[in-house]
């Protein structure tokens, strides 16, 4: 299980990075954003599962983070890993938030977004 407190305790922790909440009139959605580039790694937003393609509207947490392309088909292909929920469905990859989720493979992803939104300092 790996919870949205979870993953803000993780980004702050590992990337002393602070939620932004750019949204006026809600406090839900959190942008994770790199400070090297000044680029969103990460996303936590609360949706209804209809919205994932789920049966429902119950109200799920997740987190959208930017994926290497040649790994995307392979975590779309698990439970949990959904196509990127209004973000670029080729770069990004939603995350389910609830008793299933895998917290190593979260940690990897958000690993991996955070470096693929690294300023590249090589001139």
């Amino acid at each position: 299980m790996f919870t949205r407190d979870d993953v803000l305790k993780y980004v702050q922790t590992t990337f002393s990075t602070a939620p932004e909440y750019l949204w006026k009139n809600d406090n839900n959605s959190a942008v994770l954003r790199n400070e090297t580039s000044g680029k969103w790694y990460g996303i936590l937003l609360r949706i209804s599962a209809d919205k994932l393609g789920l049966e429902g509207n119950k109200i799920l947490d997740i987190l959208n983070v930017k994926c290497d392309k040649l790994m995307l088909g392979s975590f779309l292909q698990q439970e949990g890993f959904y196509p990127a929920y209004h973000m670029n469905k080729t770069s990004w990859v939603t995350i389910l938030l609830d008793e299933k989720a895998d917290p190593n493979k979260i940690k990897f992803l958000i690993d991996a977004s955070y470096k693929l939104t690294t300023k590249n300092t090589k001139k």
